[in-house]
């Protein structure tokens, strides 16, 4: 650019402050199109198991199991599409993909076994009546997210990760334990080569947005790989049907029975916990921290999702942790990507033969790259831990006993299996157990009666940051809050007031946790266009917390608070 034609500080400033957020910024197809199908095969086999499962269990035709299918990915699609546009307060506006639960394959199964499509209608009726449950308590349970500080939201993320690894290793070995090849030399084998290639394309096309989608690059490779060796199926190809459309209570009117409606409704609430944890993970992610109206448009856009599949054919939903990591590992957070990965799965569903051609891709090609993208939300998890000083207080015996209840079940799937059944199905999940450890243990040991959560009072004034984390010794221009208000009403002050001073590096680059950093500063890899403005947050935007967690809550008694810009903030 010429000097005639360059702009002022002031220009620049402007230009980079009305630049889109990037979980905002609209790709070009080159970039989007590839990042789209990314998401669609990191979610394709969890989300078509369990309509196969149910069917095959029930004895369904060749035809019906097919019906299942379409309809499944036909309302993955759609609650998808939704979770990213926010339309009438629905949605949470962030790249969040939806599909059906794996937890409903039990309850579903333990008492319809052996009913057919009567069965079906038994399931069907229940999975309305728990989308109807799951709209009516979406605006109580976004209350849950002032209850999910860094020591809480942290070490839930953290499970979320660990507890998918598993996952990860039953495709790695071939998927099916029945199967005579599960856990063969040739699986290992083939799910090594995915992994290794898809670090060292990572690795050699770092800066690059192909770079990105190393992980679409090296399934397609394990793929192509697993030719040879009989391992891709071709067959799938020729008995799909071209064309399919879901049919509002093709499996009969639904039957309502209360046995399985209450069954129903309890895992209904377990994925409800499960999809906060995962929007927690995102918000984290993107750079653009979850508040409670986007948990309770995440939950509509689940409740009538799971309604609608009840409708036309599908089961209970929820938000897919894989493609969290994803979003981690790729660095791409625009939500207009997983738009396109809805339409994708819709498209799927009404023509069956396009989602064979991702039902080509191996197991344990897929166990390869979920490595990467399991480990990744493990990392983010540790990571937003970094900030609940663990050193001091109570903390760090919350995440170990929050970790050791997540997990049990994880090592051992049959730990609960003498409890009730609703007891054993909410503390059969790791993830849900693990997240009601957590809020439990942190209101009981930090602030029922007295103690804050992370303690601040025995942590040196140098060390305490703007967002009530920890900072290394000696770290310069230290920044002290004013007193926080506690998301249980108590307020709590931080250790020895200091001289307020803005953080050292912007509201993202400074105090928030090292992979926005990365996602923010890493100027080659940007998902923005080359010629595009930079995004850079407002003064008034930064990090935003939930209702009393939000830093600026009390900050009436500091007017010379640099970070209140000159705002009232003494209403909140």
């Amino acid at each position: 650019m010429s000097q005639g034609t360059a702009l002022s500080p002031r220009a620049s400033a402007r230009t980079a402050a009305t630049a889109p957020h990037p979980v905002d910024e609209i790709l070009p197809a080159r970039r989007l199109i590839p990042a789209a199908l990314q998401h669609v095969a990191s979610m394709y086999a969890g989300l078509t198991a369990p309509p196969l499962i149910i069917g095959s269990a029930l004895g369904l035709t060749a035809a019906e199991l097919s019906a299942l299918l379409a309809a499944a990915l036909v309302v993955a699609g759609l609650g998808t599409i939704a979770q990213t546009l926010d339309l009438f307060g629905v949605g949470a506006r962030l790249p969040m993909t939806n599909g059906v639960s794996f937890t409903v394959v039990s309850p579903a199964l333990a008492g319809t076994a052996s009913k057919g499509t009567d069965g079906l209608a038994e399931i069907f009726g229940a999975t309305l009546i728990a989308g109807i449950v799951c709209l009516l308590l979406a605006p109580a349970f976004r209350r849950l997210v002032r209850f999910f500080p860094p020591v809480v939201s942290g070490g839930v993320i953290t499970l979320v990760g660990i507890s998918l690894l598993p996952v990860a290793s039953v495709w790695a070995r071939g998927g099916d334990s029945g199967a005579p090849d599960f856990g063969s030399s040739s699986n290992l084998a083939l799910a090594g080569a995915t992994l290794v290639i898809t670090l060292a394309l990572h690795r050699a096309l770092s800066g690059r947005f192909l770079g990105r989608i190393a992980i679409l690059l090296g399934m397609v490779a394990g793929t192509l790989i697993a030719l040879p060796f009989g391992k891709v199926d071709p067959g799938s190809l020729t008995q799909a049907s071209l064309f399919a459309l879901p049919e509002p209570f093709a499996f009969g009117i639904p039957h309502l029975v209360p046995t399985v409606i209450a069954t129903t409704v309890v895992v209904m609430l377990v994925s409800m916990m499960e999809s906060t944890a995962s929007l927690l993970a995102l918000g984290a992610v993107t750079g653009r921290p979850t508040q409670d109206r986007t948990l309770t448009g995440s939950l509509r856009a689940l409740g009538l999702t799971t309604v609608l599949g009840g409708v036309l054919g599908s089961f209970i939903s929820t938000s897919y942790a894989q493609n969290v990591g994803l979003v981690a590992l790729s660095r791409i957070r625009s939500r207009y990507v997983v738009t396109l990965c809805g339409a994708l799965l819709v498209l799927m569903g009404l023509v069956p033969v396009l989602g064979s051609l991702v039902a080509l891709v191996p197991l344990p090609v897929l166990g390869g790259a979920g490595v990467v993208f399991f480990g990744s939300v493990a990392v983010a998890g540790i990571r937003t831990l970094a900030k609940a000083a663990l050193g001091t207080g109570h903390n760090g015996l919350i995440v170990s006993v929050t970790l050791a209840f997540g997990l049990f079940p994880v090592a051992t799937p049959d730990f609960y299996e003498r409890l009730p059944a609703p007891a054993a199905t909410v503390l059969g999940s790791g993830i849900t157990a693990g997240c009601l450890v957590a809020i439990l243990l942190n209101y009981l040991l930090n602030h029922l009666g007295r103690g804050t959560e992370a303690d601040l009072d025995a942590i040196p004034a140098e060390q305490v940051t703007a967002l009530g984390g920890t900072a290394p010794l000696g770290a310069t221009s230290p920044y002290t809050p004013a007193p926080v208000r506690s998301p249980f009403g108590t307020t709590t002050a931080p250790g020895p007031q200091a001289v307020p001073q803005p953080p050292p590096h912007g509201p993202l680059t400074g105090d928030w946790p090292a992979y926005d950093t990365d996602l923010v500063t890493s100027a080659p890899e940007t998902d923005h266009d080359p010629g595009a403005a930079a995004y850079a947050p407002s003064a008034s935007e930064g990090v935003s917390f939930p209702g009393p967690l939000h830093p600026l809550r009390n900050r009436s008694g500091h007017p010379d608070d640099p970070t209140t810009h000159g705002r009232d903030t003494r209403s909140g």
